[in-house]
């Protein structure tokens, strides 16, 4: 029985091993019994055989086996620059992967909770988040972005105690010893003299402490919470819905979930709390759900709130945690399976911590003392097309180190002031050449064979593994991708201007150099926008 593999291309390391490669035979040389070189060129030789008298073969130049069994394709110059014109046709849709089945997905990430402003780490997942979100619907996918509030619980008790506290000192003009398990940072104190601006001192004075208590952590989770918005509205991120865990718990689903798990069979009580069987899905260990003291683990809302996505239709659920949340994917998909859903329908990524450097040094931040660096921070330093580039330039879950003096320079170092140069230098020739885009002869491939220099293959491979790099990007969920794509074909370009002149005498060559001008920046600014940054026509 022939083993389930599924046919992937991939675009090779190095140019020089053509425009796409395949692994096929090292995935079936065992099951036929074969080196995997071996089968490679018998694969190689079939292939080439049913090339001959075919239409494709003017698209492949030529198939070849290279390495351990990896069969690479080559196009013909023909074919590479066939792109231009599916650029030009295709206009914002190029790139979009084909015959992809689309999928209702809910993207939820940031989730912060409301006791502090956003902090680095959570402008690193509103990057990713949104760059995703934009590129799952880029590829056809319906997508619902969601913020999950954790807007009850013992941290938020904690956030009222300590604005509570931080009021009386205002009212009372006086400076007492904070408990230790409170929050700090000048946020409260601002936090503090606002609401108390509404309220009034005299009021706040009548207030009884279970009063006060209350009315500071509302006003201290709103006002956390309407900042937390305008940072994320600043940074270019938006949500379909916020969604409140207090609303969970007044809605009763909590208890209805819990419910029907014991309706299944998969929970126990024991020394007096109420456990889940998470051990029978995989889980290292059963987790308890009520204390012995009758309240809630962190956990339990999690379950209800994720059968709920799962009712609400989602084909598939994706979360975007922070790195101390690794233990909790085991747990969260056992308890999905003991609901009854398909636990390979969620998928958490884990996004890693941010390092902030400046001047080689590195920004100390802590959170304990109530000292960190916030994401507002981040915009006012950088901007945020910078901000976010700079989030997405390494894979998600790899540890980014953020270097702000690099982030602020306007050199080619920068990778995104790089970029964007390229695409504000392409309006500019476009503003030498003087023409309209549209007397371009765009379906004439005669004209576009004069594209033959290193520099312009060159381009034209590039810009023919976009629509590659977007689907790679989908697939594994991984925006980065788009990050050195964007460089390099950048790069590509600026070499190419250095070494040729777009507008000349020669007025096909114009004319093909030009199309092919105009196309890199149109993949530039398509790309870009997948990223969430702009592409500006003039720098």
């Amino acid at each position: 029985m022939m083993p389930d593999i599924e046919l992937l291309f991939e675009i090779p390391r190095e140019e020089k091993f053509g425009e796409l490669s395949n692994t096929v035979a090292l995935s079936l040389a065992r099951h036929a019994g074969k080196s995997p070189k071996v089968l490679a060129e018998e694969i190689v030789k079939h292939l080439t055989g049913l090339l001959e008298g075919s239409p494709v073969k003017m698209r492949i130049e030529k198939v070849t086996v290279e390495g351990a069994g990896f069969i690479n394709f080559y196009y013909t110059q023909s074919e590479l620059a066939r792109v231009v014109g599916l650029i030009r046709s295709e206009g914002k849709d190029f790139g979009k992967p084909k015959g992809i089945s689309p999928k209702k997905v809910l993207l939820e990430f940031v989730s912060a909770n409301p006791t502090g402003p956003l902090t680095v780490a959570h402008g690193r997942q509103a990057a990713l988040g949104g760059s995703l979100a934009r590129i799952l619907k880029f590829c056809g996918h319906e997508v619902w972005k969601e913020y999950y509030n954790n807007d009850e619980g013992v941290q938020i008790d904690t956030l009222g105690e300590s604005l509570r506290f931080r009021a009386e000192e205002l009212i009372e003009n006086t400076k007492k010893d904070m408990p230790e398990n409170y929050y700090r940072g000048a946020y409260l104190i601002e936090a503090a003299k606002a609401a108390l601006g509404i309220c009034g001192p005299a009021r706040f004075k009548q207030m009884s402490p279970k009063d006060r208590f209350e009315w500071a952590k509302k006003a201290a989770k709103d006002a956390i919470f309407r900042g937390i918005k305008k940072d994320l509205e600043d940074f270019g991120v938006s949500f379909d819905n916020y969604y409140s865990q207090e609303e969970l718990a007044r809605s009763g689903k909590v208890e209805k979930t819990l419910q029907e798990l014991r309706e299944r069979g998969v929970v126990f009580e024991e020394e007096g709390a109420v456990w889940l069987r998470s051990t029978k899905w995989g889980d290292d260990k059963d987790r308890v759900l009520i204390k012995s003291d009758k309240t809630y683990t962190y956990l339990t809302p999690d379950i209800a709130y994720h059968h709920e996505k799962f009712n609400r239709g989602f084909d598939e659920l994706i979360d975007i945690l922070g790195p101390d949340h690794h233990g909790y994917i085991a747990r969260l998909k056992a308890s999905q399976a003991a609901l009854g859903h398909d636990p390979k329908k969620i998928r958490v990524l884990i996004a890693q911590l941010v390092t902030l450097y400046e001047g080689g040094k590195q920004v100390r931040m802590s959170t304990r003392a109530g000292e960190f660096v916030t994401l507002r921070e981040i915009l006012d330093e950088v901007g945020k097309d910078t901000g976010r580039f700079f989030f997405l330039m390494r894979k998600f879950d790899a540890h980014l180190d953020f270097d702000l003096e690099l982030a602020k320079s306007q050199t080619p170092e920068n990778p995104v002031f790089y970029i964007q140069y390229a695409h504000a230098r392409i309006e500019s020739i476009k503003n030498t050449f003087g023409k309209k885009e549209s007397d371009l002869p765009w379906q004439d491939p005669a004209i576009l064979l004069r594209l033959d220099s290193a520099q312009e293959l060159r381009l034209l491979r590039l810009l023919s593994q976009y629509e590659d790099t977007v689907l790679a990007a989908a697939r594994t969920l991984e925006p980065f991708r788009l990050v050195p794509y964007l460089t390099e074909l950048a790069g590509a370009f600026h070499k190419f201007y250095a070494e040729k002149r777009v507008v000349s005498e020669d007025a096909d060559l114009t004319h093909a150099r030009m199309m092919l001008v105009l196309s890199v920046q149109s993949v530039i600014r398509s790309g870009l926008e997948l990223l969430g940054v702009s592409a500006p026509l003039k720098m």
